[in-house]
C-alpha cells in the first residue's frame, strides 16, 4: 500500500508540510501540495493521485467541498477531509455533496492519519 500517491490540497503551508512529512514517514509518496481548489481541479488529471487530503476551508473561488465535488465528477479518487471546523452544517454539506471517506479534525494524531489513509485506500472498508 505504501507506493500510493497522495495529493494534499491545503492552503496553510505549515500544515501541508506537516502532513506531507507524516505521510512520508509512513511510507507514502506525496505527489503535490496545492493551495487552491481551482488549481487542484485543473491539475488533477496530470497528478493522478490515489488519495486526496482536502482542507474543507480553502481560500479562492472553490472551497474544499466544491473542489472535491468537481474532481469526483470525473475521477473516483477517495477524499479525506481535513478541517479545524467541524460544525454540523459544514460536515453535512460535505457528506451530501461528495461522500468523503473520512474527516480528520485538526490537529490529529499520526495514528488517526495512518488509519484514515489505510481505510480510504482499501475502499473505506
Amino acid at each position: 500500500m505504501q507506493n500510493k500517491n497522495i495529493l494534499i490540497v491545503e492552503d496553510e503551508n505549515i500544515i501541508a508540510l506537516d502532513i506531507k512529512n507524516r505521510l512520508n514517514n509512513l511510507g507514502y509518496r506525496v505527489t503535490d501540495i496545492i493551495s487552491n481548489g481551482e488549481v487542484a481541479v485543473n491539475k488533477i488529471g496530470d497528478i493522478c493521485p490515489d488519495l486526496i487530503f482536502m482542507d474543507i476551508r480553502l481560500n479562492g473561488k472553490y472551497d474544499g467541498i466544491e473542489t472535491a465535488k468537481r474532481i469526483r465528477a470525473d475521477y473516483k479518487i477517495p477524499v479525506i477531509y481535513l478541517s479545524a471546523y467541524t460544525d454540523d452544517k459544514t460536515l453535512n454539506r460535505a457528506k451530501k455533496v461528495t461522500n468523503p471517506f473520512f474527516y480528520l479534525q485538526k490537529p490529529f494524531l499520526e495514528d488517526e492519519l495512518k488509519e484514515a489513509v489505510q481505510k480510504a485506500l482499501q475502499g473505506g472498508t
